[in-house]
């Protein structure tokens, strides 16, 4: 085997973006989200440890963050935004099936 080989031992899988869910609650924060789609709007709700990123709530949802622009009342946010207080968020996708 060569150094970059995709067979043999793997190395240790990477850590998960956030805290487990089991962390203590006064580090975690509440999280309101919005999803539309076509005219539509799903509410959801959602507490999470405080440092959670907006990528992670998205992928928490079964939505795709890669594929979404997520707004703060009307201001955009990058997706690696830390989540450190209760926050609104709108999930709005920026591109559909064809």
């Amino acid at each position: 085997m060569h150094r970059g080989s995709s067979k043999g031992r793997r190395g240790r899988a990477p850590g998960p973006e956030t805290l487990p869910l089991s962390a203590s609650t006064s580090g975690t924060v509440r999280v309101w989200v919005e999803l539309t789609r076509a005219g539509s709007v799903e509410r959801r709700r959602l507490t999470v440890p405080k440092g959670t990123r907006v990528r992670a709530v998205l992928r928490s949802l079964g939505q795709s963050p890669e594929g979404s622009a997520v707004l703060v009342g009307e201001v955009s946010i990058p997706l690696d935004t830390p989540i450190e207080q209760p926050t609104r968020l709108t999930v709005l996708p920026t591109f559909s099936g064809g």
